[in-house]
């Protein structure tokens, strides 16, 4: 695998919003995993092949023809700011939001205090919780994703 395929499988990754590829050519796997910052990881490990017989060669076969699910299309809610994230208004409130929640255009999804100031981060779609991607009262930096939404 040279750095040309690598380069086309990063490319793969982002015209397609995927967050991990892992491709097997040959004798070598390599496992591409995007970091919260958006920096590409790489996991490189040698394969051991192993012979399989005519029934496993077919289902591998089989696996591979299978079709693939259309991709989800994602959006990512990013901090405008440098500072502390925050899911409630609170340590005894409710979070603003929840993994599987819809959300409404101007609703308050989160907190980001900077310099003592308590900012409201409010959503500007309409769109279904995926994934929440910092921990609460975590550090988080300027335009860092800090939500991950399906536009509805």
């Amino acid at each position: 695998m040279n750095i040309k395929e690598i380069k086309e499988m990063i490319n793969l990754m982002n015209e397609n919003g995927l967050v991990e590829l892992e491709v097997e050519k040959e004798d070598m796997r390599i496992r591409l995993k995007k970091t919260a910052s958006g920096g590409i990881e790489t996991f490189n490990t040698p394969v051991l092949l192993e012979r399989q017989s005519a029934p496993q060669a077919a289902a591998l076969r089989q696996q591979a023809a299978a079709p693939v699910p259309a991709a989800v299309k994602t959006v990512e809610i990013k901090s405008p700011m440098v500072g502390t994230f925050y899911r409630a208004p609170s340590p005894e409130s409710p979070a603003y939001v929840e993994v599987g929640q819809t959300i409404e255009p101007g609703q308050v999804i989160c907190i980001v205090e900077a310099m003592k100031l308590m900012n409201e981060i409010k959503s500007e779609i309409k769109g279904k919780i995926l994934e929440v991607l910092v921990d609460n009262a975590e550090p988080v930096e300027f335009g860092q994703p800090i939500l991950l939404i399906e536009p509805l």
